[in-house]
């Protein structure tokens, strides 16, 4: 297993992560994701850490907090050997202080994170979401005294907006506060707009990226093709509701070429898949999800070797799509390409 910095924090982290949303899944979204009981989430985690995978991302709003409680479980008297990272922000229930992160809210929701996990500190704490109603002034010195008081090491974000996620930045540098140093971000062959401005951004201010659904939200698994309708069993029957959309055409155009490379490769398209992302800039992590052995096993095989220039560049071809504007001339027109060329 490879390990790499996260951004530009001294935190080594291995290339592979292993998310928990599939641990004690409840409801429509996570139920149908997976179950693992703290049984199967030991024998889960016993194969990411024979592996090298030492990452395990959870978040308070999977199956309302049972995906944390489960994982504490499972690593119960090896918690120095792994690292957690946990998400909070998004609603966990219906009053007002049950959402967002406000000092209040946040400081309540690190510490029943930890009572779940039963740690005494989180190695990566992310904020799941923008929260327009909190003062960004106010956000990052909560994260600066959760980090002082050592019950968070290093603190990120996830599906943030670039320009809140720079404003975060500037604030923490003006007081002399601790800098995000993650961003969680949905990216794949079918979902590239995390390289418009995110990537340069991340770059540019040392954020590192744990990329979340690699797989396109399933729709890369092998199992789905042109001449392959969506399988009976499969959960985006329950859940496509809940993905990033993608255009039927591009998705098999992408779906095609991932099967070429298989075929030259001899590797699954899961892997292939997972591969891409990581040759990409700023990518620390990808985050893998398995609901069973089989499934993590394979995703485990995605590392280890590389795609050659040649298989890069045609997965490139077939997944690229003109990004929105203000970036569109500088693919389109040469002036515009000459003046930034790394943004071609």
């Amino acid at each position: 297993m490879e390990y790499r910095q996260l951004g530009s924090s001294g935190l080594r982290v291995p290339t592979l992560s292993f998310g928990t949303g599939t641990f004690g899944g409840t409801g429509p979204l996570f139920g149908a994701w997976g179950q693992s009981d703290a049984s199967e989430a030991r024998r889960l985690i016993d194969i990411c850490l024979d592996a090298g995978v030492t990452l395990f991302d959870t978040a308070d709003v999977y199956s309302d907090g049972a995906s944390e409680q489960i994982l504490g479980e499972a690593i119960r008297g090896r918690r120095d050997s792994v690292l957690i990272s946990t998400k909070t922000g998004l609603p966990l229930g219906d009053g007002p202080q049950d959402w967002g992160v406000s000092r209040a809210r946040l400081i309540r929701a690190v510490e029943a994170s930890l009572r779940r996990l039963g740690s005494d500190h989180i190695d990566l704490l992310q904020l799941h979401a923008f929260d327009a109603s909190t003062p960004v002034e106010e956000l990052m010195a909560t994260l600066d005294q959760l980090i002082a008081a050592g019950k968070v090491r290093y603190a990120g974000v996830s599906n943030y907006p670039g320009w809140q996620l720079m404003k975060a930045q500037a604030v923490a540098d003006r007081n002399g506060w601790q800098r995000l140093v993650a961003h969680q971000v949905y990216y794949s062959l079918i979902g590239r707009a995390y390289e418009a401005d995110l990537m340069p951004l991340g770059a540019d201010q040392g954020v590192g990226a744990l990329v979340w659904s690699p797989l396109g939200w399933g729709r890369l698994t092998g199992k789905v093709g042109r001449d392959r309708p969506l399988p009976a069993n499969s959960r985006l029957h329950d859940t496509e509701q809940f993905a990033p959309p993608v255009e039927s055409e591009r998705l098999y155009r992408v779906i095609d070429a991932l099967e070429a490379v298989a075929e030259e490769t001899g590797r699954k398209v899961p892997q292939i898949a997972i591969n891409w992302l990581l040759q990409r800039p700023t990518v620390s992590s990808v985050i893998i999800g398995a609901r069973n052995e089989e499934q993590l096993r394979q995703n485990l095989g995605a590392v280890g070797w590389s795609l050659t220039r040649e298989q890069i560049a045609a997965l490139d071809a077939a997944s690229q799509e003109l990004p929105p504007y203000p970036h569109t001339p500088y693919r389109q027109q040469e002036g515009f390409a000459r003046l930034n060329p790394a943004l071609v």
